[in-house]
């Protein structure tokens, strides 16, 4: 239940602005604009969009699931470096005082149950936070770089978070399996699916 649940988050996200069929590109209304040239659509699906989630929608809510689209993107890329950092390093403090130090929460889904109540409050407080009043922001809130730099980073930047939304449903897939089989490993996974691939 709960991949499924994960799955329909990052796939509604995904899928906004995935590429859309070439064929497509003529029938596009004047309401919603050519989409077809936003930033992130590449060669060769350019745009792509099997939901038809942008069909018929307006400049601004295309604006909108774009911003949904990028923030989920970052949100995975910091969750795929959460799955690896603590294999390496851990800080070591504690996250409730007295009561559990961030040393001794486990790795990946695991660590749900490990972190107390007041653990959550200070996570969802700080993403609130951030949520709310942004992270960084330049004076101006753009960047002064060219036009086509700029582009190239942004589609860079939407490319980075596609793929991180696919690593981080991985992850917890492996992870999923491995709390349902203990001593799981995707290797193993793989090594034993190898002769159903060849036979097909």
């Amino acid at each position: 239940m709960m991949k499924l649940a994960v799955l329909a988050a990052i796939a509604g996200s995904a899928a906004a602005f995935a590429p859309s069929p070439m064929a497509k590109t003529s029938a596009v209304s004047s309401l919603n604009g050519s989409f077809e040239n936003e930033i992130g659509a590449l060669p060769p699906t350019g745009f792509w969009d099997p939901a038809g989630l942008s069909d018929g929608i307006s400049q601004e809510r295309f604006d909108e699931y774009r911003l949904a689209e990028l923030k989920h993107g970052r949100v995975a890329q910091l969750a795929v470096l959460g799955y690896i950092a603590p294999e390496t390093y851990r800080f070591g403090y504690d996250l409730v005082p007295g009561e559990i130090n961030t040393a001794d929460i486990p790795n990946g889904i695991a660590a749900i149950n490990a972190v107390p109540f007041l653990g959550w409050v200070q996570i969802f407080a700080f993403v609130g936070c951030v949520e709310t009043y942004g992270w960084f922001t330049s004076p101006t809130g753009v960047l002064d770089l060219p036009a086509d730099i700029l582009a190239k980073r942004q589609t860079a930047e939407l490319q980075h978070g596609r793929l991180a939304m696919l690593a981080f449903l991985e992850l917890i897939r492996h992870d999923s399996q491995n709390l349902v089989t203990p001593g799981f490993d995707g290797y193993d996974n793989l090594i034993t699916g190898l002769p159903f691939i060849y036979s097909n």
